[in-house]
């Protein structure tokens, strides 16, 4: 059995980018995302052995999903094949890196995850598993494997990434209060987020409401403005500037790389803090890229921007 550093449930995507409006003759370029991936490459950068749990179709597709997955140094073992639609999303950017989205994913082989997709052994070895709130909506045994997942792993970290198109408020927000006990961190953002999901934008407010709810940390981010910290065991919370971006292309897969980099940093020994500093710098380089893995910098890139925040 291999023993991995970090562990990530979700579904691959094709991605289809392209800086101009939808349309027909529009150039696109071909990439592989979603959040599951942007996630895995970002604590595989950070220096982790990562593997991702997802199913994957058969077919060039899939075949290309996979071929990604491997170059982006992330473990492709955990992967089930499987015959069926393969997710895909298109992507517009702007100039100033705001996004337009358009997913074709229902009915997807990815929304089949489920339990049975689970290694219990594997994911209890691992240092830290990490979901969101994306694969638990994708489908009733998604959202089970996501809730086995967390029960199974000593260190589950899980990021809300709310998404309106695939759930409701209600519904994420009662996903959120049953996963927050079984989570060492949560990940959420403000203030759309957390003001979807529990009724208040303040960053500090919602890292409270959460640590009522059972989560044994919270790190609020809150885009180009920083992260708002609150540690379990009662610790003294902490708001971190946000580190500045040298350019912005496309902020797609941003907190993905966040929560992908503290993940793996706290799997390897890190503190919370430190670990935060880094998933912001990293954040903060990702923006440069296009597309969800357009950017992911080297371990060592993150800490030279880090510290010349």
């Amino acid at each position: 059995m291999t023993a991995y550093d970090v562990i990530v449930l979700g579904e691959p995507l094709v991605e289809v980018a392209t800086t101009d409006p939808f349309g027909h003759g529009v150039p696109a370029t071909l990439g592989v995302s979603g959040d599951v991936v942007n996630s895995a490459a970002a604590a595989a950068a950070a220096g982790a052995r990562v593997a991702i749990v997802a199913r994957v179709a058969t077919g060039e597709l899939g075949d290309a999903v996979v071929a990604r997955i491997r170059a982006l140094g992330v473990d492709d073992a955990l992967l089930r094949r499987a015959r069926g639609q393969q997710g895909v999303y298109l992507l517009h950017s702007d100039p100033s890196g705001q996004r337009q989205f358009s997913y074709a994913r229902a009915g997807s082989v990815g929304a089949t995850l489920s339990p049975a997709d689970l290694d219990a052994d594997t994911l209890a070895a691992a240092g830290a598993v990490l979901a969101s709130g994306i694969t638990a909506a994708l489908s009733g045994t998604a959202h089970d494997a996501v809730l086995a997942a967390a029960k199974l792993g000593r260190r589950f970290v899980y990021d809300p990434n709310f998404r309106p198109r695939l759930t409701s408020s209600a519904a994420a927000a009662a996903v959120l209060a049953e996963v927050a006990p079984l989570a060492a961190l949560l990940t959420p953002s403000a203030p759309a987020e957390t003001g979807a999901l529990l009724g208040t934008g303040d960053p500090a407010t919602a890292a409270t409401m959460l640590r009522g709810l059972g989560a044994g940390a919270v790190a609020v981010t809150c885009g180009d403005r920083g992260v708002h910290v609150s540690p379990s065991a009662g610790g003294p919370e902490r708001w971190h500037p946000a580190v500045p971006a040298p350019s912005v292309v496309d902020q797609t897969g941003a907190g993905d790389v966040f929560a992908g980099t503290v993940t793996a940093r706290l799997a390897l020994g890190d503190d919370l803090q430190d670990a935060v500093q880094l998933g912001a710098a990293a954040a903060s380089l990702a923006v440069g890229g296009q597309g969800g893995t357009g950017f992911i910098a080297c371990l060592e890139q993150v800490r030279a921007h880090a510290g010349a925040a």
